[in-house]
């Protein structure tokens, strides 16, 4: 099945698809190979993790500083998602913009957010499963983040007041949050 690698109106944030052979028992598609994805020039992938949450929960705005710093391969198992990349890479042309798209366990896209970025999503239905890969092992030590509702950086989330875990609900805004991305 052959993979597809989308710029999105940050070009470094990718969506990609890829082939779904759908009939009466179902769906089977491919998820993961990894000789495209090098071949289009992303880095290795490390570890997977799953999430579930219920509708209204926002997870992020989350990264690591280096040299602990991670890329991630979003997808969503079950359910709907906003999922969103912000460019916190000081210098960038593009530093403080947001993508922000819908996946669903129906469309099987993924998001690709590369090291330099902030990543976050709110969950839209009854419940979702959220699965991604990193390039990176998880460091408590490294492990940074935002405000989600950060008025400079203007996110269009769907909910006003999700629910939040307490490390993000007192996350600092980006202009005063840790950040070694130049």
């Amino acid at each position: 099945m052959e993979f597809h690698f989308e710029p999105q109106s940050i070009p470094d944030v990718l969506l990609v698809t890829h082939g779904v052979v759908r009939d009466q028992r179902g769906f089977f598609l491919e998820s993961f190979r990894e000789e495209p994805f090098l071949k289009h020039g992303l880095p290795r992938f490390v570890q997977d993790n799953h999430a579930k949450s219920t509708r209204g929960v926002l997870r992020g705005l989350h990264y690591q500083l280096r040299p602990a710093a991670i890329a991630k391969l979003v997808r969503c198992l079950r359910g709907r998602i906003f999922d969103v990349a912000v460019d916190i890479r000081r210098g960038s042309a593009y530093y403080g913009r947001w993508v922000g798209m819908g996946l669903t366990e129906d469309d099987c896209r993924m998001l690709y957010v590369p090291e330099g970025f902030a990543h976050g999503y709110c969950v839209l239905s009854d419940e979702a499963e959220v699965f991604y890969k990193t390039t990176g092992y998880y460091s408590p030590a490294h492990d940074r983040g935002f405000r989600w509702n950060d008025p400079e950086v203007k996110i269009q989330w769907p909910f006003a007041e999700p629910i939040l875990s307490s490390k993000d609900a007192n996350a600092p805004q980006l202009k005063d949050a840790e950040n070694n991305f130049e």
